[in-house]
């Protein structure tokens, strides 16, 4: 009778062990998405600046989590080039140079272009470009105000939301990738360049392009765009002799 009772005793208790098993790869996946979220924002911010060091430990206590999702994490990262990891010394902030910045505007523009193109042929409707000249409208509300850190938020959801309204995924996120590598030097050098006033009119043309399903307009405002933007970028960096950010 004890047999029979610890059997089903077992049996019982075998499911549950099962699905504590099959939720422990998801618990993971979830703390290297945490962990990976977190360093990389904390790069972005310039929070762990260029040649920034750390060890796993020490990432892993400013965290609260293990140091296996934080060793995932910055393999994420290596791969995205914000860090090089180190063995047995964790991960070092690698810097961005002039060089990084002018490849980075090469690549973004392409990308952008594409995306301002297939919206505009799309021909998107007042309630799509609506998101885009509220963030134009801010931008010109910060610069008011000087205030550059809410310009440059209202900026970045500009881009952010064009590359969205492309309406492909692989994308929107190459293009989040480049951007996200371009914001650690657009932020250190945002309060040394001139004030930007030609953004908001250059934002402004854009939407009026896409609004008029004009494709080769968009593309070719969109690209004068950013080709204003990396040229006032790469001479602060030649005229302060800057190396890297």
């Amino acid at each position: 009778m004890r047999t029979a009772t610890s059997l089903r005793q077992r049996r019982a208790s075998a499911p549950r062990r099962r699905a504590k098993s099959a939720s422990e790869p998801t618990a993971r996946t979830s703390l290297v998405e945490q962990a990976y979220q977190a360093i990389r924002r904390r790069i972005l911010d310039n929070v762990y600046p260029p040649g920034h060091q750390a060890l796993e430990g020490e990432l892993a206590d400013q965290l609260g989590i293990s140091r296996t999702p934080v060793r995932e994490a910055l393999i994420r990262l290596q791969k995205e080039g914000l860090v090089e990891v180190v063995p047995r010394h964790g991960m070092r902030v690698l810097p961005v140079s002039p060089a990084d910045m002018a490849e980075i505007y090469t690549v973004l523009t392409a990308l952008e272009c594409a995306a301002a193109e297939l919206v505009a042929a799309r021909g998107p409707s007042e309630r799509e470009l609506k998101p885009l000249t509220e963030a134009s409208r801010d931008m010109d509300r910060a610069l008011k105000t000087d205030d550059l850190d809410a310009w440059a938020a209202a900026d970045e959801r500009f881009h952010r939301t064009l590359a969205e309204l492309a309406g492909n995924r692989m994308l929107l996120q190459t293009i989040g990738n480049f951007w996200d590598r371009a914001h650690r030097a657009r932020m250190v050098t945002l309060r040394l360049r001139p004030k930007p006033v030609n953004s908001t009119r250059e934002h402004t043309l854009l939407v009026e392009r896409l609004r008029a399903g004009d494709t080769r307009g968009a593309v070719e405002v969109n690209r004068a765009h950013r080709a204003r933007a990396s040229h006032e970028l790469l001479d602060l960096f030649e005229r302060l002799r800057v190396q890297h950010l």
